[in-house]
């Protein structure tokens, strides 16, 4: 998320940044920005002034009750009255303004740093290097789905019936192979460059996916779990009509900040109000749908959970409303999970292998770090990530993404790409992003220097360390033989138990 402030004081910055990015109308955007942001500002000052107000009354009328003033105690009393009237609507509007303004902050993306290409889309990538050479082959080379299931190991038919189409099903070998990368890796990055491995959890809340966000704006690409529980609402209905919908209101501040139809809300709550001060006889009722709405809104926040699509969202999410002392910094964490995307975009797209799965596994690496340090730590993370296709010597090339072609929160992307012979092309294998504080805003991490009264937020740089399964068809197709063997990269043969080739079957 970006700073409002930032945004206030530069307007053609952050129009000319989303330009770039190739966003909608910026300019329409700054103008609705500054809109919202002035009337949150203005809605906050005048509640701020109704309640400085109210509190100095209550004060005049304990004064004028001590000198014997009744009546003028009385004509306090009635201005405290329509003070809490106007209290009561503001908070309400400041609700409305506040989830506004926060839901067009969220729908946009970070901007890029001035040292990335311009363009549209991936055709104006920039290739800083390539790395390694490609294999030659005295045969036609082919593709890792055909090398697989040659040898019987890979089964895309079996996991069809098991779970429908984009997944596979590994056996024997092949199965060795993708654990044996995995524990590579892992040892590289934990042993030699001073990652700590963590093994997260898979399902995460939807504030994790804010924080690093995959959500609003890509819920679609994403595995949601919920539990359709049948919902007793009704100790819920209970507790607000026993307290009062004052003290129910100051007690589940926080969730009803939270519910996400935020003029529904304000208008079942005036509802409540008129009654009560009417005695109106439908009173339970109100009450009775005020609690239902609430209590539904609990129940699925208890309950809803995201499978992650990347180990990205809990690592990063570690810091989250935390502020880290600036000495513990850089933190670097590392790890290895199971990812699962929906891939809503990607319809035709890779239909054949396992180049675009619905699950795959990924070893993953996130950097914490001060602003200063970040552009140095994301050369380092995409070095370390580098290294994984040195050591295994498959051929790759490195290339910074174009302002079009980067995700959402990232600020500068390095993709390194690897050679698939089968395919004679470079494909991903790896991204690695400096966001800088655009996910530590929507996390509130922070940092404190020693001896500073302030502290600052973090940047946060993710990329993958490598991806498993895309490493697996890197080997298989970089290291085939004319009779559909694989040979096993020299770095692993001590990860399969010392087997240095995969046989075809006799």
């Amino acid at each position: 998320m970006l700073d409002i402030k930032w945004i206030r004081e530069n307007p053609e910055a952050f129009v000319t940044g989303l330009t770039d990015r190739g966003f909608d109308d910026p300019q329409d955007t700054l103008t609705q920005i500054l809109k919202l942001d002035e009337q949150r500002r203005e809605t906050i000052q005048k509640l701020q002034a109704a309640q400085a107000r109210r509190n100095t009354i209550s004060k005049e009328i304990g004064q004028a009750k001590a000198g014997g003033n009744d009546d003028w105690a009385e004509t306090l009393k009635e201005e405290v009255a329509q003070l809490k009237t106007a209290i009561q609507e503001g908070e309400d509007q400041e609700r409305e303004v506040e989830k506004a303004f926060q839901d067009l902050l969220a729908a946009i993306p970070n901007l890029p740093s001035s040292d990335v290409p311009v363009g549209p889309d991936a055709d104006s990538n920039e290739v800083m290097r390539e790395v390694g050479k490609k294999p030659k082959f005295a045969f036609e080379p082919k593709q890792h789905f055909e090398l697989g299931e040659a040898l019987g190991l890979m089964d895309f038919e079996t996991a069809a019936k098991l779970s429908g189409a984009r997944f596979v099903v590994l056996k024997g070998a092949l199965a060795r192979l993708e654990r044996a990368l995995a524990q590579f890796m892992l040892d590289s990055h934990t042993t030699e460059h001073g990652y700590t491995e963590i093994n997260p959890p898979l399902l995460v809340r939807s504030e994790a996916m804010f924080g690093t966000a995959q959500l609003p704006k890509f819920g679609d690409d994403q595995f949601r779990t919920r539990k359709s529980d049948d919902i007793n609402y009704e100790p819920f209905a209970r507790e607000l009509m026993e307290t009062g919908w004052e003290a129910f209101e100051k007690k589940y501040q926080r969730q009803i900040r939270k519910y996400p139809n935020v003029l529904e809300l304000a208008t079942m709550m005036a509802a409540i109000r008129q009654a009560t001060e009417k005695g109106d006889p439908h009173l339970p009722e109100y009450y009775l749908v005020v609690a239902r709405a609430l209590s539904e809104e609990r129940r699925i926040a208890e309950l809803d959970r995201w499978l992650i699509p990347t180990a990205e969202v809990p690592l990063t999410n570690l810091v989250r409303e935390e502020i880290v002392e600036e000495a513990k910094l850089p933190l670097r964490v590392t790890a290895w999970t199971p990812c699962f995307r929906a891939e809503a975009g990607a319809a035709g797209k890779d239909t054949r292998g396992m180049i675009r799965q619905h699950q795959f596994t990924k070893v993953e690496l996130v950097s914490i770090t001060t602003p200063e340090q970040s552009a140095n730590e994301h050369e380092r993370m995409t070095a370390t990530a580098e290294e994984v296709l040195k050591r295994l010597e498959i051929p790759y090339r490195v290339v910074t993404l174009s302002t079009g072609d980067m995700g959402f929160a990232a600020r500068k992307t390095y993709d390194l790409e690897v050679w698939l012979p089968g395919q004679g092309d470079y494909r991903e294998i790896s991204s690695c992003s400096n966001c800088g504080d655009f996910q530590a805003r929507r996390m509130n991490a922070r940092y404190k220097a020693k001896g500073a009264k302030d502290t600052r937020f973090v940047h946060t740089l993710n990329g993958s360390g490598v991806a498993v399964g895309r490493a697996l068809i890197a080997v298989l197709e970089n290291y085939q033989e004319e009779d559909g063997s694989i040979r096993i990269p020299a770095a692993l043969v001590p990860y399969m138990g010392g087997l240095s080739k995969i046989e075809a079957p006799k």
